[in-house]
Order: structure tokens, then sequence, then C-alpha cells
């Protein structure tokens, strides 16, 4: 029988384990003490050899030899190889278990599937559950040695009434040199079919499911048998076997305490018996005593399967289920609780403790949580606060830093690339994607880019004109598109001169501030008037003409020629120029500026080495004269 002391552990306690540690069915003594027994009687035989028997040269080598074998016997890798070798054996134990048949869920389906209170139908469902039993009494035959101790040829299954006689000579009579116990399997199915037809069982889907669990029966029957056949490869139990037994065979010459006298490392004491050299082989024997216990489950150790006893279950229990409980109803009547809501059964004083317990809500229910953090937030803000942390690329900072880190340019290039820096960071901060096309009649590189909600514009490398985004912060509603802007219309009504002179950096513009990103200029007038981008130049002094036009500062409150409408005059946030490039739609020609004279305007530096360049102060574009 099983050892069973599940109970006696069901709490944890004080020395709950020490009463285990005494019983002797089933524990590692009963298997292990003549093994046990038998290495201390060597190990004592070479010990006394050793000192008495041997003289001072024999004794000097035996020494030798001793160290020599106790420094590579660690060498053998005991610990790995039984650990797996044993877990590999207790998951093969398990599933052993597992796979043994039992008949629960096909007597439930065969009690309620297959109809017939006569005489007829008690027996169909009496044979076909017989025919499930001795399928499983079959193949435990085949597999267990005390199944077929009590049942050791198919008189005994005939004489125990599983099988009649007629039914042993169709069985003996199906000549295979296989095992049969799929015979008895297939009658059900045979049984089955006859009470589909005989309307026993009312309709396909009943019969489909009791085959389903026979079927299921059938395959835990099968993988019993495979168990059986194909078992832990003999190589590795081989060396499994050969590792723990040459260990502890070194053992007996390397763990020896050698004379204190001679001096060797480990041997200053002299105890006789070795303790820990004991413990060693109880652990290490155990444990493949453990696997030769699990490997198979189906002999006669004391830990082995009970099969016999489950033979004798499930024969009862599924006659019972399927005979005298077939219609078996106790009368129906309403419980002690029909009409309570809330159901409590009683508690007994010992286990009244329950009730004094609240009950669980969950693990963050009595979670405390400050006052100040327990206020909504508006969505809009947090909105916000997740597109400005998501937009911005991580590596935008450090591609600007070494930008601006770089000295100033004085070609063409150097500043491309410096506004097209502050060109992408405004497009990663900008709500909305653009819709650019190009247009048919121009060629692949004059593409136009149409500003709407939120516009953006490409780069601008390799242009002739580079656009630049403005962004004005007092207010963030509609954006003013690109057909509002007036171009020139100041220009043609005041005569004066659209283009503006100077170097490569403006470093200080009133109303316009640029930040370390890119160029972004901040409106701080708030009239109703057009917003002017480009003040006009202050009136012209001599001390003012030979200073260079980028420390000059504009101080100007005329109009720009870039004007937009009043209803963009403080709530505009994105504003980029279109790139032009020979494009006559996009502004009225740019008249040259007076190369003679004094009335030659501030913000018009002519350069005296490449062809004159103007620049838009406001719009941060670049326009090339001849």
């Amino acid at each position: 029988m099983t050892v069973t002391y599940t109970a006696r552990v069901a709490n944890a306690k004080f020395c709950g384990f020490s009463k285990l540690l005494l019983a002797w069915k089933g524990s590692i003594y009963k298997v292990l003490y003549k093994e046990f027994l038998a290495f201390f009687a060597m190990y004592t035989a070479t010990s006394v050899t050793y000192r008495f028997f041997l003289d001072d040269d024999q004794k000097r080598y035996f020494e030798k030899l001793a160290i020599y074998c106790n420094h590579y016997a660690s060498l053998i890798p005991m610990s790995f190889v039984l650990g797996f070798y044993v877990t590999l054996v207790v998951n093969r134990w398990w599933n052993q278990y597992t796979s043994i048949p039992l008949p629960d869920r096909l007597m439930c389906v065969l009690s309620g599937g297959l109809q017939g209170n006569d005489e007829r139908g008690r027996l169909l469902r009496r044979t076909m559950m017989r025919y499930a039993s001795l399928s499983a009494l079959l193949i435990l035959r085949s597999v267990s040695t005390a199944v077929f101790k009590r049942f050791p040829t198919m008189d005994h299954v005939v004489e125990a009434g599983f099988m009649t006689r007629e039914e042993r000579k169709k069985f003996e009579g199906l000549h295979s040199p296989y095992n049969k116990y799929w015979i008895p399997c297939v009658w059900f199915t045979n049984l089955a079919a006859v009470a589909r037809c005989e309307g026993r069982i009312k309709d396909d889907h009943t019969l489909k499911l009791l085959l389903q669990e026979l079927n299921g029966f059938r395959g835990k029957c099968s993988m019993l048998f495979h168990y059986d056949m194909i078992s832990v490869p003999l190589v590795y139990t081989q060396v499994v076997t050969l590792a723990v037994y040459s260990f502890f065979l070194v053992c007996l010459i390397g763990r020896q305490f050698l004379d204190p006298g001679q001096g060797y490392p480990g041997h200053d004491l002299d105890l006789y018996v070795p303790i820990f050299t004991l413990l060693q082989f109880f652990f290490y024997a155990g444990w493949l005593k453990v696997a030769e216990q699990l490997i198979n489950p189906f002999g006669e150790d004391d830990d082995d399967f009970e099969t016999n006893w489950l033979i004798d279950r499930n024969f009862q229990v599924s006659m019972m289920a399927v005979d005298e409980m077939y219609g078996d109803l106790p009368m129906m009547e309403r419980d002690r609780y029909w009409n309570d809501s809330n159901p409590r059964p009683p508690y007994t004083a010992a286990t009244l403790f329950v009730l004094r317990k609240p009950s669980f809500q969950g693990s963050t229910f009595d979670m405390a949580i400050p006052k100040e953090e327990m206020h909504f937030q508006p969505l809009e803000d947090i909105a916000e606060n997740l597109e400005e942390s998501g937009t911005r690329h991580p590596n935008m900072a450090l591609f600007n830093r070494l930008l601006h880190a770089a000295p100033s340019p004085t070609g063409f290039m150097g500043g491309a690339l410096r506004r097209t820096s502050a060109q992408l960071q405004r497009l990663y901060h900008s709500p909305s994607n653009d819709r650019c096309s190009s247009e048919d009649e121009e060629d692949e590189e004059e593409k136009s880019c149409k500003i709407g909600k939120g516009g953006s514009l490409p780069s601008g490398l390799g242009q002739d004109i580079q656009s630049t985004v403005c962004s004005f912060r007092e207010d963030k509603s509609p954006r003013t598109p690109l057909v509002d802007v007036q171009f020139g219309e100041e220009l043609g009504r005041r005569g004066g001169n659209f283009s503006a002179g100077g170097s490569r950096d403006v470093k200080r513009v009133e109303g316009v501030q640029r930040d370390e990103d890119g160029f972004e200029a901040e409106s701080e007038e708030t009239s109703v008037a057009p917003v002017s981008l480009l003040p006009p130049p202050p009136p012209f002094s001599k001390e003012t003409s030979t200073r260079p036009a980028s420390a000059t500062p504009i101080t100007s409150r005329h109009r720009s020629a870039f004007l937009f409408p009043p209803t963009a005059q403080s709530s505009l946030e994105h504003c980029s120029s279109q790139p032009v490039i020979s494009h006559p739609r996009a502004m009225p020609p740019i008249p040259k500026p007076p190369s003679t004279g004094n009335k030659m305007s501030l913000l018009t530096v002519p350069s005296y080495i490449e062809p004159q360049r103007f620049r838009s102060v406001s719009m941060g574009s670049e326009f090339t004269g001849s």
C-alpha cells in the first residue's frame, strides 16, 4: 500500500517533519541500509589493513595513493548527473500515474446517453461498461507485476467475471502477434452502434460523445503500454549507476584518515570514523535509490501504484453508475436557502475564526493616496504634455548642439544646414501632417508644399530660397494659410525696397527672438493692424553706414512688405514661406537695389567678391541677384 502522510504535514509547525524521519515503511533507511552497511564494512576493513597490516614503506605508498584518489575523485560530476536523472524519472513517474485509465467520465456519458429502463437497456449498459473494465484489466495485467500475479492466465480473468467463456473463444480466435487489449474497446463500439440502431441512443451527437470518451479511455491504455515498452535509455541509467558506485569505491581509499605525524595537508586529525563521507554516501546513494524506486511504479515496492486496488474500485463504481443509479433520482424539494438572497452555510466552533476575517477585496483595496494627487486633471493639458514629450526625437537636441557648437560658416550650405535643422525641429512639434504635391509642369526638384493648418516645409538644401518657420506664442488657434499672406502689397504702394542685404546671421531683431533650436519670432505687438514681419530700416547716417549690417539694430516701426490679415494678428502659430525658384506666381519681381549714390538701404551690403545677395529678415529667405 502506498505510504500516505499528507494529513500529518497539513500544517507547518515546529519539528513537523521530525516524526516522519522515524517512519520505517517506505523510508530511505529501509531501501538503503544494506548498501550503507556494506560501504561502512569495506571502509573499516581498508582502515584496519592500513593501520595494522602494512609496513612503513607500504604505508607511505598507500598514503600517496589516498591523496591521489581524494584529489581526482572530485572530477566525477555527481550532482549534475544525478540531478538530471532523478528529474527525468520523477516526471515520468507522475505521467504514468495520470495515464492510468479511469472509467468515471465514460460511465457518466453512458448512463445518461443510453436510454432504456428495461432488461435490454440494463444489459447493454452493463456489458459495455464491463468491456471497458476488461480492456483496462488486460493492459494492467501486461505492465504490472502485482496484477499479473493476481490474474496469471485468461482462465483467472474469466473466473473473476470480467469475461465470459464465449467472449474468451472470440478473443483467442483473433490471431495477432501483438497485445490484444484493444479488442474489448471494439466490442464496445459495436454495441454502441446497435444501441443507436435500436433508438436507445437518441441522436448522433450523443453517440459521438460516447465514442469520444471511449477513445480517451483507450488512449490511456495505449499510453501505459508505451511507457512499459519504452524505458529510460539504458545508457543513461548505466552512466548514473557507474558514476555513483565508482565515486564511492574511490572514496574507500581517498577518504581514509592518514598518519598525522607525516604532516600531509588536511590530515591533521585521526577520527577513525568518516562522518561526512558516510553522510555523502547516504545522500548520493539515497538519491540513486529514489530513481530506482520510481522508474517502474508498477512493481511491488512500498510506494508503487496500487493497481489491484484501482481495478476493484473502477469495476465496482462503473457497474453501480450504469445499473443501480440509472434513473435513480431523489425527490426534488426546495433547499433551506430558497428565499435567502445571501445564503451563508453555518460554521462550527473550530472554524468560527473565519467570520472574523474581512473578505478579500483586492490587493490595492486599502492603498492610501494623498488627497492632492486625487484631483482630476484637464484632458487638454495631459494631451499637450504627452505630445510635447512624445514627438521630440531624443537625438534632435544633440544634433542642434553639434550644429551650434561648430564655427559659423560663410558658404551657402552652412546656413542651409542650420536653418534646415530648425525646420526639422519645428516639424516634430507640428500636430498635423503636411500634404506636399509637385506640380506637373515643374521639374521633380521644384516642388511646392501647400501650407494648411500646422503646415510645414520640406528641407531647403540645394535651393536658392530657404524657408523658415515663424512661431507666435500668444495664441494657438487657427493657422494662417499661404493664400492669406499678401506678398509685395506694401512694396507696391510705398515703392520702397523689398529686399534687405546683410550678413549670414542676424543676431538682434526687435520683437523677434532666436532660440538655440532654431529661428522663432515672438510677436509682442497686439494691435489690430496687419502684422509686419520685416521692419523697414532707420534713417541713414554715416555712423550706421560704416557698421556691418549684422550689428545694426533695426528699430523701425514701418510695416513690411509681407502682410497678414487682422484676423491672424496674434493667433498665428506657424508661418512658413513657400520655396520659389523662378516662379512668377509666388511674388512680384524683386527690383535691384541702387548700386550708386548715398541712398542705399541700410539692410543692403554689396559684396565685391560674390554676386549680391539679399535676405528677408522676417522670413529667413535668401535671394541671389545678378
